[in-house]
């Protein structure tokens, strides 16, 4: 049995959240769990996403909502969740399930062979696990930012802005609560606190579909290349020892 949080940030997702949770509680309802909880976290939605995530939580002991104060970005979401997570293990997923739920048993698995305390899903391991591609400019953006990403961290990864990652408690722990960034930067900043903290992480090719409807803009795609100079500052500053 396996100790789980899932984390999911939430901003004006009624429309795909229903879907997503009932898929996630008829995964999770299949086995049985020394602990388990759904963390939805509303990140001032100005739809019915906290209703109807609060529906959800009065039906199922296991979905509970959180609420941002506003609107902060997804790196604030992802890290209050982590935070407030109870899990042994804690799973960050998109609330639109690109990387279908799952995927979660590669990760699991990948983490116990590795003997590592984050498994990370990847889109560029093997593409042919990408049902649905993002649109051409989009994917070449990416793969531009994914270049320079590397050359500025030193991390070694093909695709860290998959929104589907595991951590372990101890992980967590340690990297949450020195994250600085909440926009699109987010995810590089943990994988290079995890490095500075010497934890152990493992790429999994993961099966993934685009779903329309992204909350990425051209602005904060672009505002992600600035955010890697941030995080070399924050480290030269000691933020994240």
């Amino acid at each position: 049995m396996t100790s789980l949080s899932i984390v999911i940030p939430a901003y004006n997702e009624e429309n795909r959240l229903p879907l997503s949770l009932d898929t996630i509680l008829s995964f999770t309802g299949l086995r049985q769990w020394e602990f388990l909880e759904i963390l939805v976290v509303d990140d001032g939605s100005k739809d019915s996403t906290a209703a109807l995530v609060e529906k959800y939580a009065a039906r199922s002991p296991l979905v509970r909502l959180l609420r941002n104060p506003g609107n902060r970005g997804k790196g604030y979401a992802v890290r209050h969740g982590m935070l407030a997570a109870k899990g042994e293990w804690r799973l960050i997923t998109d609330s639109d399930l690109s990387a279908p739920i799952e995927e979660l048993d590669k990760l699991l698995g990948a983490a116990a062979t590795a003997n590592a305390s984050i498994a990370i899903g990847s889109r560029a391991i093997d593409r042919s696990l990408v049902s649905v591609h993002q649109p051409a400019g989009r994917e070449i953006s990416g793969r531009f930012f994914n270049f320079v990403m590397r050359a500025c961290t030193g991390l070694p990864f093909r695709d860290t802005q998959c929104g589907f990652k595991l951590f372990h408690r101890n992980a967590a722990e340690i990297i949450f609560p020195r994250q600085q960034l909440d926009g699109f930067g987010f995810d590089v900043e943990d994988l290079f606190i995890a490095k500075c903290h010497r934890l152990k992480a493992v790429e999994v090719p993961v099966r993934w579909a685009n779903v329309e409807g992204t909350r990425v803009s051209l602005l904060s795609g672009v505002k992600a290349f600035s955010d890697l100079l941030l995080i070399r500052g924050n480290q030269l500053k000691g933020l994240y020892r």
